[in-house]
């Protein structure tokens, strides 16, 4: 009886948020969204059969399959739904929560007539294979506790007419952008350090934490020098010691932290460059427009920030494993990248939308206690999460029918965006 009560809180909650999610799309449209998001969520997968047998609707599955597909098809779905999230998640969305950019990869190691395949590079397998680019955007603080995924789209080099991968990025920091503001702060890895993306963050006053490549030029008074030698001359004003966990295993790591005041070749706004050694053989070099000032909390404050953005990797693994992202087998290219928003929706769901709320508090704690692992719950709870609303709903029959009737009658105050 606790089961099935807790399943059907569980169900409400997806239709009310699939329903705020879908606002102002056609009826097909808001039903579709929260059959897919439930479906996802239910079965831990994004292939359209497995979301199929979830919903476990009376007509055959190859039916509700096709129907599925068509409506993933729907002309621009991706974008108004992921404009629709990125205005859920923005009230949560502080001066000081870091949106850290991460590009990473869909691998179809044997897939053959899907859409616009391209060359990537598998990150698991560290080599070059066919798939499929990911830009992903996640809200976090310095302390870990705080995930908010706001951006997920997929996009391929070998599109005709695809510009490059710098006006992905600027294009998805200028949608985000358009909601937010200016709060927050910009977070990428080297990926980041190009004077296309510095020229887009600079004038529109975006704060900013990118790692820069060692031969990055930047200009001091002693004119322009590459990055890393910069950094090797930097004077260290201090030391300090983490604990950084390795192959399963944790390590003491000493670091010891400078900075310097640079500016960018051709620009004229002052930056910092903040220089952290002890992570390898060559410095870690953050370029920031922080007002970052010589003393130790300045200065951590910056390192943490950036450290922060490994974490975020594991937001990035919990989508691909929880959901089975790399199992994707939609044909079309527009399909594919409808499927990614609403994987990102999925992921939103578990991490934000489910925990937030004071009245679901309890029913997040069913959740965890649900899933169930040999070595406990561990301090990253998405995985928890994702397992314990499968746990419940796996074995559901009823799918979403009766409720997605009341759909409509549920109201949607613009307070539910809020906080």
């Amino acid at each position: 009886m606790y089961f099935d009560r807790t399943a059907q809180k569980l169900r409400e909650q997806m239709v009310r948020f699939s329903g705020e999610l879908s606002t102002g799309l056609p009826k097909v449209a808001r039903r579709f969204v929260a059959e897919m998001i439930f479906g996802i969520q239910a079965r831990g997968s994004v292939r359209l059969t497995e979301v199929g047998r979830a919903l476990g609707e009376r007509i055959s599955l190859k039916k509700t399959e096709g129907r599925l597909s068509r409506q993933l098809g729907r002309k621009r779905l991706d974008r108004e739904i992921q404009r629709r999230l990125i205005e859920h998640a923005a009230p949560r969305i502080e001066d000081d929560t870091l949106l850290v950019l991460d590009l990473s990869d869909v691998t179809k190691k044997y897939a053959q007539k899907m859409e616009n395949l391209a060359q990537v590079r598998d990150g698991s397998e560290k080599e070059l294979g066919w798939g499929y680019w990911t830009l992903n955007i996640v809200g976090a603080n310095t302390k870990g506790t705080k995930i908010v995924p706001l951006y997920g789209r997929l996009y391929s080099h070998a599109v005709a007419g695809h510009a490059s991968e710098n006006e992905e990025i600027r294009e998805a920091v200028g949608e985000v952008a358009e909601v937010v503001g200016k709060r927050g702060i910009w977070v990428m890895d080297r990926g980041g350090d190009r004077r296309y993306i510095f020229n887009y963050l600079l004038p529109n006053k975006l704060r900013f934490l990118i790692r820069v490549r060692g031969d990055r030029g930047l200009r001091t008074a002693r004119g322009i020098e590459p990055a890393v030698d910069l950094a090797r001359s930097c004077p260290m004003l201090f030391c300090e010691t983490i604990v950084r966990e390795e192959a399963g295993q944790e390590r003491l790591v000493h670091l010891s932290c400078g900075m310097r005041k640079v500016r960018l070749p051709g620009r004229r706004e002052e930056l910092t460059l903040v220089v952290v050694k002890g992570f390898g053989k060559e410095p870690l070099m953050i370029l920031t427009n922080l007002a970052v000032r010589r003393s130790r909390k300045s200065i951590w404050h910056v390192v943490l920030s950036y450290i922060t953005r490994w974490r975020i990797e594991d937001v990035i693994r919990f989508v691909k494993q929880s959901y089975r992202l790399e199992d994707i087998r939609c044909l079309t290219y527009h399909r594919l990248q409808a499927l990614m928003v609403l994987v990102t929706a999925a992921a939103y769901f578990a991490a934000v939308y489910l925990g937030l709320r004071m009245k679901l508090r309890v029913l997040a704690s069913h959740i965890l206690r649900a899933s169930k692992r040999v070595f406990g719950i561990p301090d990253f709870r998405l995985y928890a999460l994702a397992d314990g609303i499968r746990q419940f709903l796996y074995s559901q029959t009823q799918g979403l029918t009766k409720l997605l009737e009341l759909q409509s009658t549920l109201p949607v105050q613009p307070s539910l965006f809020g906080p």
